[in-house]
């Protein structure tokens, strides 16, 4: 064989994001000018290369290329120890073909990302809320959930108090967040607070700074707004329909009791209790007189028991209520746009003719991570809310003061997708996908 090959170093070691040399001799024996052609084979030929690829040798020359070994900085190449060979194959003779072996150890690193969903909750007894742990590097890490002091006002509380992460993989640990005082009605208070994701390492390696995550709880009254209202309206109703029953349906039921009692439905029953007990009639005459009292005491109580409400005040005196009440109203959405091409929109509600609606609540969601810009309109010319994609996943708005939308305006929501986010675990879609969801009050225009 005319042909001889051989590593400088049969184990080397790699740092994921960095480059190392591996020396490779090559002889040629032979008594004629040979051209040399250089492949990696095994698991790390992805990011490995012989520089230079091609090797020219005059009969009995020697010469070193370099085996390059770059493995990425990411989960995808495994910390560990992964076999490999350089194939060197001459172009005259194609039968000489040798296979130099040796190992490469990757070195292993830790990076762990962290991401609250939503970054914002709100509730009258508790906020709901998942913080999504993301190992980013090249082997399996143990992860400490906790919170940060400073957060007195509202108690923070992990379902697990560790995460098992794999390499290029995402773990969920639920937490709520529960106020330490009960609020029973006034203005809605928000908790700030800050829970942290620490990476465990073994001994003898860096430590890693915890991540750090912010999020907010909004604490809403029990009691909600619309709650005095209705009360003062079922009032309103209950004494309406008792006024009628005495006005009307009592007197009125009472007088067909009092023309049921004649002198010969009196002289029928105590026949009928003198038939039952013979040989006693003054006994019987009294039972007659007492069972006519009696017969007038169930009348009266069966008046009591028949009154009917009238169905057509019933009905007026709720429609009367209905016109001049605000009704809660809540609209959905969800845009869809393709990269380039422009932005692509579409209406979560119109106000109806007659009507104004009062927004006082928005929910974007951006479930993919897409890229771009995002415009929330309400009315003719109105930008309620303008942002940026790539900024959020979840994102909830509350307005103290109502913002209007006459009759006939419409609250629509615009996209603009410069990039399609790629969701953890599935493959990427083809567009960017956008939901909106708004709650307010819808309130009836003033006749004068």
């Amino acid at each position: 064989m005319s042909l001889t090959a051989s590593l400088d170093a049969s184990s080397v070691s790699a740092a994921p994001g960095e480059e190392t040399a591996v020396p490779l001799q090559v002889h040629n024996s032979g008594a004629t000018v040979e051209e040399y052609r250089f492949e990696v084979v095994g698991a790390c030929a992805a990011w490995s290369a012989v520089e230079p690829a091609v090797l020219s040798l005059y009969p009995g020359d020697s010469r070193a290329v370099s085996l390059m070994l770059r493995p990425p900085r990411d989960a995808t190449v495994p910390a560990g120890e992964t076999p490999f060979g350089v194939r060197v194959v001459p172009t005259g003779e194609q039968g000489e073909t040798v296979v130099p072996e040796g190992r490469v150890t990757v070195l292993p690193f830790t990076e762990t990302t962290a991401e609250l969903v939503p970054r914002s909750s709100h509730g009258s007894r508790h906020g709901r809320h998942q913080l999504a742990v993301d190992n980013r590097g090249n082997t399996p890490v143990t992860v400490r959930l906790g919170t940060q002091p400073g957060t007195e006002l509202a108690r923070v509380a992990f379902d697990v108090s560790e995460l098992q992460v794999a390499p290029g993989h995402a773990e969920f640990g639920r937490l709520r967040v529960k106020p330490a005082k009960r609020m029973w009605r006034g203005t809605p208070v928000t908790h700030p607070f800050q829970v942290f994701a620490a990476t465990q390492v073994a001994e003898g390696q860096e430590p890693v700074e915890p991540v750090l995550v912010d999020g907010s709880y909004q604490q809403e009254p029990l009691l909600p707004r619309w709650l005095p209202r209705a009360l003062i309206t079922a009032a309103v109703l209950l004494i309406a329909l008792a006024g009628i029953w005495y006005a009307l349906l009592r007197p009125a039921v009472k007088s067909a009791a009092r023309e049921a009692i004649t002198p010969e439905a009196v002289r029928s029953a105590a026949a009928a209790d003198k038939s039952k007990a013979p040989g006693q009639g003054d006994a019987a005459g009294t039972g007659a007189d007492a069972g006519t009292g009696d017969t007038a005491g169930a009348d009266a109580g069966a008046g009591a028991s028949k009154p009917t409400p009238s169905p057509s005040a019933e009905a007026s005196t709720g429609a009367e209520a209905g016109d001049n009440a605000a009704t809660p109203t809540s609209a959905q959405v969800r845009v869809r746009d393709s990269v380039g091409g422009g932005s692509n929109s579409s209406t979560a509600l119109q106000v109806p003719k007659g009507h104004t609606f009062q927004l006082t609540d928005i929910v974007v969601q951006n479930p993919q991570g897409d890229a771009g810009t995002v415009v929330i309109s309400a009315g003719e010319n109105t930008s309620a809310l303008s942002l940026g994609l790539e900024n959020f996943r979840d994102s909830d708005y509350h307005f103290v003061t109502p913002i209007l939308v006459p009759a006939g305006g419409k609250v629509t929501m615009t996209i603009d997708c410069r990039k399609v986010g790629k969701p953890v675990g599935a493959r990427t879609p083809s567009r960017c996908s956008e939901s909106l969801l708004l709650g307010g009050t819808m309130r009836p225009d003033s006749a004068g």
